[in-house]
C-alpha cells in the first residue's frame, strides 16, 4: 500500500523540529511549516468550497497599493488584473497610496467594489516609498480601517494577476515565500546581519525568506505587524542605519517571532524575470518586468 503523502510530510516536519534543522530546500513543496502553518499551493485546496465558507461570513477585505513617482504607471495593469482574480464576488475596497493623485486610472470596478485614493508627499528616494509603508498601513488602520474591513493585504503595484487569489490566501496573518529564495539555504537569504540594526537576524536562525511584496491577514494582526516594524524602523533611522532591504528586512525579523499563521507559496509572488519551473503549476501574481532607472528617482 502507498504511504499517506501528507503523513510522509508530517513526518519530515517533525524530524525537522527534533533536528533544529531549517525547513528550506528539503521539500519545497511541503504544505505544512515546522510550527504546522499551512502552505497554500495548487492542489492544497478546493476554492469553491473554501470561497463559499467565506462568502457566508459577508467579509470586506481591504487592499492597500503603493503607487508613487513614477510607479502610477503600473496601476492600470494591476487594478484591471485584479479585478479579473482577486477575491471575485468579495467586497473589495482599494486603497491607492500616491503622490500624483491625477495620476489614478479610472478603472471599471465590480459590484461591491471600490477605490480610495490617498494623497501622500513625494519623495526624492524610491527606498524611501519602502521605508514609508509600514507608517501608512498604521495610520490607515487607525484612521477607521479596523471597523471596516475584516481582512488587509499590502500589494506592490509594479505586480500583475496572472490567475485566481480568492479566501484561502484568508487567516490571521500571512506571509508569502519569496520567488527567488524559496528552495535556498537559510544561510544565503539576503536578511538584515548588522547586529546594529533592529532587523539583525543571525545566520544560525530563520525559516523562511518572505517577500515584500505581499503581506496580509486581520485588519488587528496586520496592525500589530505595521506598528512594530515602523516602532523598529524609526530606532534604526534614529540611528542612521537603513537595513538592507528596507522595510522587507524587519517584516522578516517580525516574521521570525510572530510566525504566520499561513503562507502562501510563490505561485502568489512570482516574478516575470524568472522562468516557471516544473514544481510551480501555476504563477497568480507576479513582479513585471521594468527597467528600474526609469521609475526609481534616485538610480
Amino acid at each position: 500500500m502507498m504511504p499517506n503523502l501528507r503523513v510522509l510530510k508530517l513526518k519530515v516536519v517533525f524530524l525537522l523540529l527534533l533536528t533544529g534543522s531549517c525547513l528550506t530546500g528539503a521539500d519545497v513543496q511541503a504544505d505544512l511549516t515546522s510550527w504546522l502553518a499551512p502552505i497554500v499551493w495548487e492542489g492544497t485546496f478546493d476554492p469553491k468550497l473554501i470561497d463559499s465558507i467565506y462568502k457566508q461570513q459577508n467579509i470586506t477585505v481591504a487592499t492597500t497599493v503603493f503607487a508613487l513617482g513614477k510607479y502610477t504607471v503600473f496601476l492600470q495593469d494591476f487594478l484591471e488584473s485584479a479585478e479579473q482574480n482577486f477575491f471575485v464576488g468579495f467586497r473589495v475596497h482599494y486603497y491607492v497610496f500616491s503622490d500624483h493623485p491625477e495620476q489614478v486610472p479610472d478603472v471599471k470596478l465590480g459590484g461591491e467594489r471600490k477605490l480610495t485614493v490617498m494623497t501622500v508627499n513625494s519623495s526624492s528616494r524610491w527606498q524611501e516609498m519602502s521605508l514609508g509603508r509600514m507608517k501608512r498601513l498604521e495610520m490607515l488602520i487607525e484612521s477607521g480601517l479596523v471597523n471596516d474591513a475584516d481582512y488587509l493585504f499590502s500589494l506592490d503595484v509594479d505586480t500583475k494577476f496572472y490567475g485566481r487569489w480568492g479566501a484561502e490566501t484568508l487567516g490571521d496573518l500571512i506571509g508569502v515565500i519569496h520567488a527567488w529564495y524559496y528552495n535556498s539555504p537559510c544561510v544565503l537569504f539576503p536578511y538584515e546581519r548588522r547586529p546594529e540594526s533592529q532587523a539583525f537576524i543571525p545566520y544560525s536562525e530563520g525559516d523562511y525568506y518572505y517577500g515584500g511584496a505581499v503581506l496580509g491577514g486581520s485588519v488587528k494582526c496586520v496592525y500589530q505587524l505595521a506598528k512594530t516594524c515602523r516602532e523598529q524602523l524609526d530606532i534604526d533611522a534614529a540611528k542612521s542605519i537603513e537595513a538592507a532591504w528596507q522595510e522587507e528586512s524587519h517584516l522578516n525579523k517580525y516574521f521570525l517571532y510572530n510566525k504566520p499563521s499561513k503562507l502562501l507559496s510563490p505561485e502568489y509572488s512570482w516574478d516575470d524575470q524568472k522562468m516557471k519551473p516544473q514544481e510551480i503549476k501555476i504563477i497568480r501574481f507576479s513582479q513585471v518586468l521594468k527597467n528600474y532607472a526609469e521609475v526609481r528617482p534616485n538610480i
